[in-house]
């Protein structure tokens, strides 16, 4: 399983449209796009999960730098993430 990370997303890219634009290169498991928590807007990145890595590279291969939704996308395999959790929050003293 390959987990591939999508930016620079047109606002008004959805889901299907993504799913649709990675099926053409194999299976896609999962397509995850990220709204703001608080405003549920979106932020303009996503994250596909494919369940093949060969078909996934290929896919990451052909469509980093394609314009969708008149944007040109970036498209590469995602990193995990670093750190641990937050902790906290509020004011020093």
């Amino acid at each position: 399983m390959k987990n591939i990370f999508v930016g620079n997303l047109n606002f008004r890219t959805t889901e299907d449209e993504i799913r649709t634009l990675f099926a053409a290169y194999g299976n896609v498991e999962r397509v995850s796009l990220i709204t703001d928590r608080d405003t549920g807007q979106p932020r303009g990145f996503g994250f596909v999960e494919m369940s093949n890595d060969t078909e996934a590279e290929r896919a990451i291969a052909e469509l980093n730098g394609r314009e969708v939704g008149g944007r040109a996308i970036n498209v590469n395999e995602a990193r995990p993430k670093e750190g641990g959790p937050r902790r906290g929050g509020g004011f020093r003293r």
